[in-house]
């Protein structure tokens, strides 16, 4: 009493069919919102890097006018050791200004980029949460469709093997 065994390949290929095609849209909103942020942290960092570059000239400049002055003949020998000690002072004082010019760079690298990630976050967290209600929903109904034709067919099946 051998009965034909159901064919559950065409129950398959509905149930699955009956799932929602993948939506590119939240994909492509992805990526231009993280393109968004690339451009905003490269603005940052070049700005960053043009101040730094500002700042090592300025700062060349004057150590290479420091020189000049310690480099010029002197009269008494006790005049170069003057100079000698002129020169590591006013270098000193130097590297000391140009380095708070580069915290405050840093700093302020810093904190721009603390506001470009709390601000991406919030948007990132509100298309996810958007993205995740709407796949919940779309799953749920296909999900829905799904079990309902797979009980339809299991009914189907089972009234088809009792006669």
């Amino acid at each position: 009493m051998a009965k034909a065994a159901t064919d559950f390949t065409k129950m398959f290929q509905d149930m699955m069919g009956a799932f929602p095609a993948v939506d590119t849209k939240a994909f492509q909103d992805s990526f231009k919102s993280q393109a968004a942020l690339g451009e905003k942290m490269s603005k940052v960092v070049l700005e960053a890097a043009e101040k730094s570059a500002e700042i090592s000239n300025k700062w060349t400049k004057s150590a290479l006018a420091k020189i000049g002055e310690a480099s010029t003949v002197k009269e008494e020998p006790a005049d170069y050791a003057k100079a000698a000690t002129d020169f590591a002072s006013a270098s000193a004082e130097l590297a000391a200004e140009h380095m708070a010019a580069f915290a405050e760079i840093a700093k302020r690298v810093q904190m721009d980029t603390v506001e470009l990630m709390l601000a991406a976050g919030k948007d990132m967290s509100a298309e996810a949460t958007a993205a995740v209600q709407k796949a919940t929903a779309d799953v749920t109904a296909a999900a829905k469709k799904a079990t309902d034709e797979v009980t339809a067919a299991a009914k189907k099946a089972s009234a088809a093997a009792a006669k």
